[in-house]
């Protein structure tokens, strides 16, 4: 079935099937991964690799937002293109997009690599913990021109249909990583740097190989002499903004909190934390799979004019995304200490402690997490990114530091509280965002098109009605 009638003809209900299980069970074994790596960097390095990588996670992650940002800033518009029939400007930004990823891991990789110990010392790392930690950053920011394209591929292959190649394609990284991670740490006994090796080598393999069927001309997406244009650069960057805002301005809270957190409680706190944001990455990435599947089919639909389709794939992702978060809040709070004894090898009785506390914490914001990350999907998707932006903006960076403030007196335990109060105070947020939406096209007229620009209705120039 081509991507056309995958996207405008299958049943909502099916065609949720379709996208978000593959969707689904690709982010699982990329969440699996995470997992395993998180185990085996603890259970066979110890504590102080575990809080390395922990430390230096937030730059990784930077890094890879780069690509991310232009992934998914391009996708968007790629395909509302596509739903417009407007197959050579979809080509276009494809080609420009892929171009400009490359070129952005050469630039930050050698950033990355240059400043590794400054960055990681102004976070008070010192000693074997520094050392690792610049290890395991600058195995990465070497890769970066290869590894980071693999954040784009993924949409770019569910873009055109290819929904199972995608899948595909997540399921074979994740094992090679785990079997690469295990062959360098527990048979050749090799340092926390083989662990980002690992990692890196799988991203890099799968990343090449899924850009064989492009070059091939094999998909409906098909590289071309790029044209780069102010117009098209800025709709990729306003697209794509929500997702790397918030993961830049959740690395920047994540800093702040590591600084914190070595202060208050020292390596242990810091691992604690890391167990958190462990869990956290096995419950986002599903939750991801569920909503973000369907945004090639949201984009293409809302670009074709078909608005009422579009709510009704979208009741689906919130659906999902609802039973998801709750389902992760009772098993956190039923077994606050299970992850902690998977990660932290022979944890103490006071290590425990203050994993319960912080996970049972953790855990209530799970039951209203839901809400904010499928409005901001389901935002995104259209192209509305000034509330995308707002609603990823409020919960990875401003809500968080005006509570660091706030419960700063709490010391450990205010840290704990910080996520669960953002999720609750987003939430509301964005239910007023989706409110006003409706009471906004209620207003507008049925059979008028809908605007496929980048929250044009908002006075923002930047882009076009017609790409």
């Amino acid at each position: 079935m081509d991507n056309k009638t995958l996207f405008s003809k299958t049943n909502p209900l099916k065609l949720f099937f379709i996208a978000a299980i593959p969707g689904v069970i690709g982010m699982l074994a990329s969440s699996l991964y995470q997992l395993m790596d998180g185990i085996m960097v603890g259970r066979i390095l110890g504590d102080t690799p575990f809080a390395a990588i922990n430390l230096a996670m937030p730059f990784v992650i930077i890094n890879f937002a780069i690509a991310d940002l232009i992934g998914v800033g391009s996708s968007v518009p790629i395909s509302h293109c596509l739903g417009r029939k407007e197959d050579d400007e979809a080509d276009n930004i494809f080609t420009c997009s892929v171009i400009m990823i490359v070129a952005a891991g050469i630039a930050l990789g050698a950033l990355l690599f240059a400043l590794a110990p400054s960055l990681l010392a102004l976070m008070g790392a010192e000693g074997l913990l520094l050392e690792y930690g610049v290890q395991y950053l600058r195995v990465y920011a070497l890769c970066s021109p290869v590894t980071t394209i693999i954040f784009a591929m993924d949409n770019y292959l569910r873009i055109c249909g290819v929904i199972k190649g995608s899948l595909v394609m997540n399921v074979v990284m994740s094992v090679l990583c785990i079997g690469l991670e295990f062959l360098f740490l527990f048979v050749f006994r090799w340092g926390v740097w083989a662990a980002a090796l690992a990692t890196c080598l799988s991203m890099s393999v799968c990343a090449l190989a899924a850009l064989i069927p492009f070059f091939a001309k094999k998909l409906q997406l098909k590289f071309c002499r790029p044209r780069f244009t102010v117009k098209m650069l800025k709709r990729i960057v306003a697209c794509g903004a929500p997702n790397f805002l918030n993961n830049i301005a959740a690395r920047i809270t994540s800093i702040f909190m590591n600084m914190l957190l070595l202060r208050f409680g020292g390596e242990t706190a810091v691992n604690v934390y890391g167990v958190l944001m462990y869990a956290d990455g096995i419950i986002q990435p599903i939750m991801y799979g569920s909503c973000d599947s369907l945004q090639p089919a949201i984009g293409f639909n809302w670009g074709a004019g078909d608005r009422k389709r579009v709510f009704s794939i979208e009741k689906c992702c919130f659906v999902a995304c609802t039973a998801v978060s709750v389902v992760s809040a009772i098993a956190m709070l039923c077994f606050p200490t299970v992850l902690a004894e998977l990660f932290l090898e022979g944890p103490d009785a006071a290590t425990l402690e203050m994993t319960t506390t912080a996970m049972r914490l953790f855990a209530i914001g799970y039951f209203v997490r839901w809400l904010s990350f499928a409005a901001q999907s389901f935002f995104l998707a259209i192209g509305k990114a000034v509330r995308a932006t707002t609603l990823s903006i409020c919960t990875a960076l401003v809500i968080p530091l005006i509570l660091i403030g706030a419960f700063y007196p709490l010391e450990l335990t205010g840290l704990w509280l910080n996520t669960p109060v953002t999720y609750f105070a987003v939430g509301i947020l964005a239910s007023v965002l989706l409110v006003l939406f409706a009471k906004k096209l209620r207003g507008s007229s049925p059979s008028e098109p809908p605007q496929t620009q980048t929250d044009g209705e908002e006075g923002d120039p930047s882009v076009s009605n017609r790409g």
